[in-house]
C-alpha cells in the first residue's frame, strides 16, 4: 500500500510533550515545501526556524526576518508535509510587547499556515506570554540558552552557562517556560552538564541543539546538516556534503553547455513522420 492510499494523521503537541523520557523526539528545520516532503517521514517535529533569514535569505542574523516571511515559508513547510508537526518560529518584534500581542501574531501564523503550534525564546519575562497562548489553544514550544534574536544584547551567538549565575537563570528560564505550558522547550547553545540538568528539572522535553544527548530530542539546521555551508556551529554533524556535490553537477552542466553537448538527442523534442510531412506540406502551400 503506497504511503498516499494511506490515512496519515498529524502528529500532536501533546503527543511530543507524552514523549518525556521515552522515545528521543527527532527534529529537523525546514523552509520550502521539496525539503519538507523529503523530511516528513523521518522527524516527529518540522521546525520553520527564523533561521531561515540567514539560510534562505542571506541576512546576517535572525532579527531582520517578519512575520510574513515565516508564514509564507510556513504555508509552503505544510504543503510538503503530512506527517510531523509543523512549529513556525515567532520572529523578533512579534510577541514581545506582551500577551495580546503575541497572540495576534501566533493566531494569525496558525490561521493563515495550517501549522499546529509556535515557538518563542522564552526567557521568564515571556512566561506570561506562553501561559497566555496555552490557555487560548496555542501550542507553544518554548527556546532557551542562546537565544538568536538576542544577538544585538549579547554581542554575538555565544554559548551560555558559563557561571552560576548564568546558569540559574537559564534554568529558571525552563522552568517558567514548563510551568506556563510549554509543550516542549528547544535547549541551546548550552554547557553539557546545565542541558542534563534543565532536562531533569521540567515535566515538558527537551529538544537539544548544541545542548546534551540526554536531551528528550535532537534538532539540527537542515542545511547545515546537508553541508551546504563552509561553516557550521560546533554542535552540528555533517551528515553528507551536498555542498560540493552540488558544485560539481553544476560544473558539468556548464562545461555541457559551453561545449554544445547540452541538450543533446535525448533531452530534445523531434517531430514524428506524419507531423514532419505536415510541416512542410504547409510550407510548401505557403510558398
Amino acid at each position: 500500500m503506497s504511503r498516499h492510499s494511506e490515512t496519515i494523521r498529524r502528529i500532536t503537541a501533546p503527543e511530543i510533550r507524552a514523549r518525556k523520557g521515552g522515545d528521543p523526539v527527532v527534529c529537523l528545520t525546514a523552509y520550502t515545501a521539496p525539503m519538507a516532503q523529503i523530511l516528513d517521514q523521518h522527524c516527529d517535529v518540522l521546525l520553520v526556524g527564523d533561521s531561515l533569514g540567514m539560510v534562505v535569505h542571506g541576512l546576517p542574523n535572525t532579527v531582520g526576518v517578519t512575520l510574513e516571511m515565516m508564514i509564507l515559508h510556513g504555508q509552503a513547510v505544510m504543503r510538503g508535509s503530512e506527517r510531523a508537526l509543523v512549529v513556525v518560529d515567532m520572529p523578533f518584534g512579534s510577541y514581545e510587547a506582551g500577551p495580546e500581542q503575541a497572540f495576534a501574531a501566533a493566531t494569525r501564523i496558525l490561521k493563515e499556515t495550517g501549522a499546529q503550534a509556535v515557538k518563542i525564546e522564552a526567557g521568564a519575562t515571556a512566561a506570561p506570554v506562553v501561559a497566555f497562548l496555552t490557555q487560548r489553544g496555542v501550542p507553544v514550544m518554548s527556546h532557551v540558552g542562546l537565544l538568536p534574536q538576542n544577538v544585538n544584547v549579547d554581542g554575538g551567538f555565544k554559548a551560555k552557562g558559563r557561571s552560576p549565575e548564568e546558569r540559574a537563570r537559564i534554568i529558571a528560564d525552563a522552568k517558567a517556560s514548563d510551568e506556563a505550558g510549554a509543550f516542549a522547550i528547544v535547549v541551546e547553545g548550552v554547557d553539557e552538564s546545565l542541558g542534563t540538568e534543565i532536562t531533569a528539572a521540567v515535566k515538558a522535553p527537551t529538544i537539544g541543539i548544541g545542548a546534551s544527548a540526554t536531551c528528550d530530542g535532537q534538532i539540527l539546521v537542515v542545511d547545515d546538516l546537508l553541508g551546504l555551508f563552509d561553516w557550521t556551529p560546533k554542535f552540528v554533524r555533517r551528515y553528507a556534503d551536498l555542498k560540493s556535490i552540488i558544485s560539481e553537477a553544476v560544473q558539468s552542466y556548464a562545461e555541457d553547455v559551453r561545449a554544445r553537448r547540452f541538450p543533446a538527442a535525448a533531452e530534445t523534442y523531434a517531430l514524428g513522420a506524419k507531423a514532419r510531412q505536415a510541416r512542410v506540406a504547409g510550407d510548401d502551400k505557403r510558398g
